[in-house]
């Protein structure tokens, strides 16, 4: 059956396919592979009523075909001190842990008017590059100095030469039996591009396609090198689209983001 699943603090929501007899421990492992989020801070509800790992599905009789589940997130949320470093000035401000690189340029062009496509921010000397890397990942802590400056015009225009990527394109094991298929194409191909192309050479059936790169969706009008993907990195991919607002896959028993023991192998398909 299929449960839709709520994310209570946003707006956020995606399908995913359960069978009655399905412990919710299992559930909260296809959400960690989906979304990233670890199993203990995951609280599932319906109604207010909390769902205990040690249950099925089957347990709860409010259960059945489209039910909502909401899903909780027990993070920890610190707030800490950080200063903000311009060229001829300096602003101390509060952050939270959980915070993303983006959250904070956005936090930053408000009080100053930089604009968020010029800034590039350090620490200790390196630049924090990953939008969507969470602050905590590099290395911000209580009372860290955060350096902002401005991208040159030609930095922006500017993009490295591109370089051949030998990867892997990894199915779930309801979609082609979880297939592993090489791919050999530069790292300035889109995702887009990636799927247009295992769709006209009719290796993947005519549907949508959520791909996902260590434990992160990936963007359709994005590059590979955007997505920080390297040679020899796998894709994994699964029945579904996404949206800003709403979220859906056909989410199965399977786990995306482990390999099959049953493997087919496709010859290399060079782009």
């Amino acid at each position: 059956m299929q449960l839709i699943i709520g994310i209570a603090t946003t707006s956020d929501e995606f399908s995913i396919e359960v069978c009655p007899q399905e412990p919710v421990l299992d559930i909260k492992q296809k959400i960690r592979d989906f979304l990233g989020i670890p199993v203990s801070s995951q609280t599932l509800s319906v109604l207010g009523l909390e769902l205990i790992d040690g249950l099925d599905m089957e347990d709860y009789p409010i259960i059945d075909e489209g039910t909502r589940i909401d899903l909780t997130l027990n993070l920890m949320h610190t707030r800490i001190p950080v200063t903000i470093k311009f060229s001829s000035k300096r602003v101390n401000l509060e952050v939270d842990t959980t915070e993303t690189v983006r959250s904070l340029k956005e936090k930053i062009h408000i009080i100053d008017g930089t604009p968020i496509n010029r800034m590039c921010l350090y620490i200790s000397g390196i630049e924090m590059e990953d939008e969507f890397r969470l602050l905590v990942e590099y290395g911000v802590c209580e009372n860290s100095d955060i350096m902002v400056f401005l991208k040159s015009m030609s930095r922006i225009k500017t993009d490295p030469p591109s370089r051949r990527l030998s990867l892997v394109v990894q199915t779930s094991t309801s979609l082609l039996n979880g297939a592993s298929i090489p791919l050999e194409m530069k790292d300035s191909t889109t995702v887009s591009e990636v799927r247009e192309l295992l769709l006209s050479r009719r290796i993947l059936p005519m549907d949508d396609y959520i791909f996902i790169h260590k434990q992160r969706i990936m963007r359709d009008n994005c590059s590979l090198r955007w997505h920080g993907v390297e040679n020899g990195d796998y894709l994994y991919v699964f029945k579904g689209s996404v949206s800003r607002a709403k979220m859906s896959a056909n989410h199965h028993n399977d786990t995306i983001l482990h390999k099959s023991n049953s493997v087919i192998q496709y010859p290399s398909i060079p782009m």
